[in-house]
């Protein structure tokens, strides 16, 4: 639970007023590297003594996990059993990401939790955005959802995303002003203190990039990738949601483009993997049940680890290793295909309900008569 003993020094640092990103802990050297209001969060954690606090990560996770199935189940409009959504979550330890999570103490349940949480509730809910800035408060990657709110017409729900994010770093800011200032002026743009780009551990675009080019400085290419790639993603994400309402497929679109297009993506980061598996399961189609067993065999398979990849391994890989090594961005890759050639059609196409209201008359729109049927799906 290296990540915890992380999330604890960060709790410890900010209880007793000490450098918050000058210290490193564990025998990987690992620093801070999330924003102040995260050290906040984290006071909890320096309280308790180790082992207690390891068994409540643990429990916490699992039970988050629970929840994350639960709302992967009301992005896909679907009403699951009680003992659907316990038979998933068992399920769901074995994948990849999520127990990597738990492995590690992470937070990563608790951050797609928040902003599913947030983006299922209805356009008309009071606050609609908060949580998805105070999750990007807490690790930067989720505000990529204030765009997706932003492109799709959801201007109200945006403004609040910033305002929740505002409040976060106003937070830091009172609370811990040195190094408030340290991160938002220095600490956010060293990408490197996050860890190495090229290990098969990054499942982002750049690490894909890295290993294939043999490289540990993709540079140029990379960053000319990750911006085609942001474009491409959200502009589908928004054909999905505005065009031809599905909504669900928007939401996962956006959260594999962050996933690709951020600098370090650790493959316990992918936990998005269980509301796609999810939605894909509660399609009615064969292709749907089948695509559902592909997503379950790439985040269960652990071909990431498989490969050669002690020391700088990573970067000598032939090209036949490469999609081993990178098995989670090239799905990402294959699922944007896959959805522009189902969506193209537009709603005549795919079955989709014509485009959702603007801001002014989501309320009424968003009522269960004008959302009962399921806008999810790809028939």
């Amino acid at each position: 639970m290296a990540d915890l003993l992380v999330y604890r020094a960060e709790g410890r640092a900010a209880l007793d007023g000490s450098d918050l990103y000058g210290f490193t802990v564990t025998e990987w050297n690992l620093p801070a590297t999330y924003p102040p209001f995260a050290a906040l969060l984290f006071v909890p954690a320096a309280v308790p003594p180790l082992l207690p606090l390891k068994t409540a990560v643990v429990l916490g996770n699992v039970a988050l996990l629970a929840l994350l199935v639960r709302l992967s189940f009301r992005l896909a409009r679907t009403r699951p059993r009680l003992a659907t959504v316990l038979a998933v979550t068992a399920a769901g330890l074995w994948l990849e990401p999520v127990f990597q999570t738990v492995y590690f103490g992470q937070i990563n349940l608790a951050l797609a939790c928040l902003v599913l949480w947030d983006l299922t509730r209805p356009d008309g809910a009071r606050g609609k955005g908060v949580a998805v800035g105070i999750a990007a408060g807490i690790k930067l990657t989720p505000a990529i959802f204030a765009v997706y709110l932003l492109v799709t017409g959801r201007v109200r729900a945006a403004l609040w995303a910033l305002a929740g994010f505002a409040g976060t770093v106003a937070a830091g800011a009172v609370a811990l002003p040195g190094q408030s200032g340290e991160f938002w002026t220095r600490r956010i743009f060293e990408t490197g203190r996050v860890g190495k780009a090229w290990i098969v551990d990054n499942q982002s675009l750049q690490g894909l990039l890295a290993r294939l080019a043999h490289n540990p400085e993709p540079g140029p290419v990379w960053q000319l990738a990750a911006v085609a790639v942001a474009a491409a993603g959200l502009l589908l994400a928004r054909h999905a949601a505005v065009v031809c309402g599905r909504e669900a497929w928007g939401v996962l679109c956006t959260a594999c483009t962050a996933l690709l297009v951020s600098p370090i993506s650790w493959s316990h980061h992918w936990v998005w993997c269980v509301p796609l598996a999810v939605l894909l399961a509660t399609r009615a189609g064969a292709a749907s049940r089948a695509a559902a067993v592909a997503v379950a065999v790439v985040f269960t398979a652990r071909s990431l680890w498989l490969v050669p990849h002690e020391g700088a391994r990573d970067l000598r890989l032939a090209w036949w290793e490469q999609p081993a090594a990178a098995p989670y961005p090239v799905l990402a890759l294959v699922l944007f295909a896959a959805l522009a050639l189902r969506l193209r059609g537009g709603p005549g196409r795919t079955g989709g309900e014509p485009p959702p209201p603007r801001d002014g008359a989501r309320r009424q729109a968003s009522s269960p008569a004008a959302s009962s049927s399921d806008a999810s799906t790809i028939r």
